[in-house]
């Protein structure tokens, strides 16, 4: 994680300086530039200290949206970004963003206003403490966050600066909840110093060289999750010279090229059958599992995806060890991944006659001039406009959007596709888009469904903002992965329809461009237009509901967790 380590002296204050103008000062000095929320009575302060003190500051219009923003923005820059709201709802709007953060392995730093200590108890207007607001595990640490406190006193501004900048070098993320009351943010404050710490981490010689052996003895596979993103070349130099089979999870989508010969697909939601079918065909006695908990998204606890001898598992969290599959056999090791595999490369035995064709062809479709559009091909149109032509970003919606997403594009960069399959709140990529076009300076491409895009979006502040964001609707006036799931259990669908929405109208009242798609002879021409634009696109796809995606495995896990017995 970034950090700058030079901060502002005491004298660029004139007079005394309050907390929140030192704390803004160094928010900056921990790496911070930008921050999302929404402005209310009680965060008024720290508001204007943002804009004052050089942070910029996205006014959205909800809590959850700047939250989901800010994740998107803190991954593509691997920077902390805050995340700032008032008192009572709008601390409340935002907790399933905080959520949402920790699970994707997010940095950020959650800044909220709550009752002075003088006025707790007094039925205070939007009363905030940890008695009326969600309990002490947001006020105080051993709840969902990696740090949580209140900063009733000046003092504690110090000590609360020093646990922040030590949590921001957590490389699997950081989440962190800072509530001030009122009276707090405008006293007055010394500006604490941030003492620098410096750790190393290491692979020892003798572990690498056991583990290097071991790879040697027979087949071994690798198993790619998020967290190996900052390793792409090593792991890509440990397939080549190893022959190993590689496949991944759905958010580890582009850290090994997808088109590479030795890559064979994605696991879990969205993924591919073909995975398993390798797999059962030379089954591995190893797998090399790099940044991933193997949970039921990426795995679906599958025996199919289990090696015959053990887990070979790298995480920088050793909770992740044996969590997913604990009936398999698991050699946990603590380690940064990128210098795990750099330890292990030099002693492994180079093979040359492993590098068999094993990669997916691309199926091709032929647009047809009537009906509904499949979303098979508007993947394949995306993958032609936004992926093979372009550098931008996309990040698909919770439901049929990232299983189709996921299973048919096709990424040979990191850092280019985003899902949330662990947490997988909706209106998490129709808003996060926004975030990630300001931080990345470039274009970035939401996938999202027209019921994401109804709960919650902020198209209004891209507008505002003049962002560069796609919105790209499947719209098909329902929620269509609940009926679908429906009507595999053996139910007939109910209260799942939706009204339909014209996505080019609302796009135009708000004051972004719309292009709205009918047919599929439509859907390059459209797609193209909206790359074009420069400033916030919204294309509105009308989806043909008959396709069925590659969701079946989730239906099925749901089933054997207690759905079935449910049917009866």
């Amino acid at each position: 994680m970034h950090t700058n380590t030079v901060g502002p002296a005491r004298s660029e204050f004139a007079g005394a300086a309050t907390l929140v103008e030192v704390f803004v000062a160094k928010l900056r000095e921990l790496g911070v530039s930008d921050a999302f929320g929404v402005m209310g009575g009680a965060i008024a302060p720290f508001f204007k200290a943002l804009h004052a003190g050089g942070i910029r500051a996205i006014h959205t219009r909800h809590e959850a949206g700047a939250s989901f923003a800010a994740i998107e923005a803190s991954l593509a820059t691997q920077r902390p970004v805050v995340v700032f709201t008032t008192a009572g709802p709008g601390i409340a709007n935002a907790v399933t963003g905080m959520l949402a953060a920790r699970a994707e392995g997010a940095h950020v730093i959650f800044v909220s206003a709550s009752t002075s200590l003088a006025h707790r108890g007094r039925v205070a207007t939007q009363e905030t403490t940890p008695h009326t607001m969600l309990g002490a595990g947001l006020y105080a640490p051993g709840g969902p966050l990696h740090m949580a406190t209140v900063v009733d006193h000046p003092q504690q501004l110090g000590p609360t600066i020093a646990q922040l900048a030590s949590g921001l070098r957590r490389a699997n993320g950081f989440v962190a909840h800072v509530s001030l009351p009122i009276a707090t943010q405008t006293a007055p404050v010394d500006v604490p110093p941030i003492i620098p710490t410096r750790t190393r981490s290491s692979v020892s010689v003798e572990m690498a060289a056991e583990h290097a052996s071991l790879l040697d003895e027979g087949r071994f596979a690798i198993w790619l999750g998020f967290g190996a993103r900052h390793a792409s070349e090593s792991v890509r130099l440990l397939a080549e010279r190893t022959g190993a089979r590689v496949f991944c999870s759905p958010r580890a989508k582009g850290i090994f090229p997808e088109d590479h010969p030795l890559f064979i697909g994605v696991t879990g939601l969205g993924g591919h059958v073909e995975v398993e079918a390798e797999l059962q065909r030379s089954r591995p006695e190893y797998t090399l599992v790099l940044g991933t908990r193997m949970g039921e998204s990426t795995s679906f606890w599958s025996s199919e995806l289990a090696p015959s001898k053990a887990f070979i598992h790298v995480d920088l969290e050793p909770q992740a060890f044996s969590a997913a599959y604990p009936e398999v056999a698991t050699i946990g090791v603590v380690a940064d991944i990128d210098a795990y595999v750099r330890a292990l490369l030099p002693r492994l035995a180079q093979k040359n006659d492993t590098r068999a064709e094993l990669g997916r062809p691309r199926a091709s479709l032929t647009p047809r001039p009537n009906g509904a559009v499949r979303p098979q091909l508007l993947m394949q149109e995306i993958q032609a406009v936004y992926i093979d032509r372009g550098d931008a970003w996309l990040m698909a919606e919770s439901g049929n959007s990232f299983c189709w997403s996921t299973h048919l594009l096709r990424f040979n960069e990191p850092g280019r596709y985003r899902v949330s399959t662990n947490f997988g709140s909706m209106g998490h990529a129709t808003s996060s888009v926004v975030g990630a076009a300001l931080a990345r300076k470039k274009k970035a491409v939401a996938l999202v469904g027209d019921g994401a895009m109804m709960m919650m979006n902020e198209l209004h502040t891209a507008v505002q903002y003049g962002v560069d964001a796609t919105w790209i609707v499947l719209n098909d006036a329902c929620y269509l992965m609940c009926a679908q799931g429906m009507q595999m259990m053996g139910w007939e669908p109910f209260s799942c329809e939706l009204p339909p929405v014209d996505f080019v109208g609302l796009a135009k009242a708000i004051g972004a461009k719309g292009i709205r798609v009918d047919r599929e002879t439509d859907v390059r021409e459209a797609l193209e237009s909206a790359a074009r634009v420069t400033g916030p696109v919204v294309v509105d796809v009308r989806i043909d509901r008959a396709e069925v995606p590659p969701s079946g495995r989730r239906n099925r896990s749901l089933m054997q967790q207690g759905f079935a017995a449910a049917r009866k």
